[in-house]
């Protein structure tokens, strides 16, 4: 009985060494996600320490990778050390991810501020040209996220573009995918979208920050259910 509950738990212990490569995985996913979203959006949030949480998990998921290996080769092994090593490196990432989703919120909430500070400044230096990295962020949101303007499409009348453009338009990456003969005129508003960029970029960034606590929170999660069958393999192991 003794010998098939060894060899049941080093089974389940195994498994659970699989499933931190596949966290490893999805960690270093999440951490990466966060860097190519943010390179989009860059221009409307400044703080670059908005994305320590995704420097840290790609970390923790580099660190379960190896967390998953040690695991694997004790298990196998049968070695009290190495299963003890496994278990206070699981303890310090697990402290670390309760960092990240701390983190995760703290920089979640200076989200709208950011953006309303940064948000007025890109638009001001908007000048229409495609070489231009700014020009660029606004049509891009504007197109990503079917907005126009900061609060509405007339915010585009305060810029210097459409001052100096004279022609009563707003940059086409405004016009609905749906106006096929939209040339950005305020003369046929309902061609144009309806909503402003500034509510849905902090959306967006607020989405992309949950990421990062959901993901950190599911596998501090998955660590408390390893650390508690470490717990009775070492009970096994003893009787």
């Amino acid at each position: 009985m003794g010998q098939c509950g060894i060899t049941s738990s080093k089974t389940v212990l195994v498994f659970l060494n699989l499933i931190f490569w596949g966290a490893a995985g999805i960690l270093c996913y999440v951490g990466a996600y966060v860097f190519i979203t943010y390179d989009d959006y860059d221009h409307f949030f400044e703080d670059v320490y908005t994305l320590i949480p995704a420097v840290v998990i790609i970390a923790v998921g580099a660190l379960l990778f190896i967390i998953g290996l040690i695991g694997c080769c004790a298990t196998i092994r049968e070695s009290r050390c190495g299963l003890a090593t496994f278990v206070i490196i699981l303890l310090l990432v697990f402290v670390t991810e309760v960092v990240v989703v701390v983190l995760g919120y703290v920089y979640r909430a200076k989200v709208e501020n950011e953006v309303d500070r940064s948000i007025q400044k890109v638009y001001k230096t908007y000048n229409g040209t495609n070489p231009d990295a700014a020009s660029r962020a606004i049509d891009y949101v504007q197109r990503q996220l079917h907005c126009c303007g900061i609060h509405n499409y007339s915010d585009w009348e305060n810029t210097d573009w459409f001052k100096e453009t004279k022609n009563q338009s707003v940059p086409l990456s405004c016009c609905r995918e749906t106006a096929s003969s939209c040339n950005g005129s305020l003369a046929h508003p309902s061609n144009l979208y309806a909503e402003g960029c500034e509510a849905l970029v902090v959306k967006k960034l607020q989405e992309i920050m949950m990421h990062v606590i959901w993901a950190a929170l599911a596998f501090a999660a998955i660590q408390v259910t390893a650390g508690h069958v470490m717990c009775m393999h070492r009970t096994v192991q003893k009787e």
